[in-house]
């Protein structure tokens, strides 16, 4: 019979086993992103952010980017569930390194189009 372990013990342990695994997944699956649809006559807007920029503002030079939780706060989603409310979507803008990613993987946003202010990419669509 081993050594009897404490409850901080196994904390420990389950915590080290924890941090080893996300180190080798896709840590980018984990982040969340908001996501808020909206229906205007026969145009459907999706706002995605990454959920860590809400209510942000960001600067660089003459281009002003402000992450409105009105606008963007909707229900936190993952990249399926982004994706497909892009597919709906007749005009998206998009915020944050994920929410730009699912933007282009999904096929509505070219990668070439993407701007970046103050570091984060920042990308929006329109269907004519």
């Amino acid at each position: 019979m081993g050594p009897s372990l404490s409850p901080s013990d196994i904390a420990a342990t389950i915590g080290l086993l924890t941090n080893r695994m996300l180190e080798n997944d896709d840590v980018a699956t984990l982040t969340t992103m908001y996501l808020k649809s909206y229906s205007v006559n026969n145009e459907i807007l999706v706002a995605v952010c990454d959920s860590e920029l809400i209510g942000r503002t960001f600067r660089e030079g003459e281009l002003h980017l402000s992450v409105n939780e009105d606008f963007f706060k909707g229900r936190h989603a993952n990249e399926d569930e982004v994706k497909k409310a892009l597919e709906d979507a007749t005009i998206a803008n998009l915020v944050g390194e994920q929410s730009v990613a699912c933007g282009i993987d999904s096929g509505i946003v070219d990668e070439h189009c993407v701007i970046t202010i103050d570091g984060i990419p920042h990308a929006q669509m329109v269907l004519f």
